[in-house]
């Protein structure tokens, strides 16, 4: 087991505050393949393994929260290696909002929908 010390090089915050737990990321393909691909040739601020299982679980848009649980570290060790992943562009940090926006907009209906099903429970 790795203390969270050691992954985070010492660490106790985040450079970013913005980073919630809805916070949706997703990883910039190009320059996450490149920064994979260069490896072992990498120096002491390269990708540590931590980050390298980030930019594979962020393939596809993923919450702050789900990318936490799934390395099984605290969200404040996660956000300190995401913010290092956004600082080098090899992650897009979005709101949930503007996720939803491009993909084609909120759904009111739905929402409303939804909202009167809780109301019934």
């Amino acid at each position: 087991m790795v203390r969270p010390y050691t992954i985070t090089r010492g660490r106790t915050a985040p450079e970013r505050d913005d980073l919630t737990l809805i916070t949706v990321l997703t990883t910039v393909e190009e320059e996450a393949d490149a920064a994979l691909a260069r490896g072992s040739r990498a120096g002491a601020r390269g990708l540590q393994p931590e980050h390298r299982l980030i930019l594979e679980r962020c393939r596809r848009p993923i919450a702050v929260a789900e990318v936490s649980a799934g390395l099984d570290l605290p969200v404040s060790v996660t956000k300190i290696l995401l913010g290092d992943l956004v600082a080098q562009g090899l992650l897009k940090a979005r709101a949930p909002l503007s996720v939803a926006r491009a993909a084609g907009g909120v759904d009111l209906g739905l929402l409303t929908a939804v909202r009167e099903g809780l109301r019934r429970l």
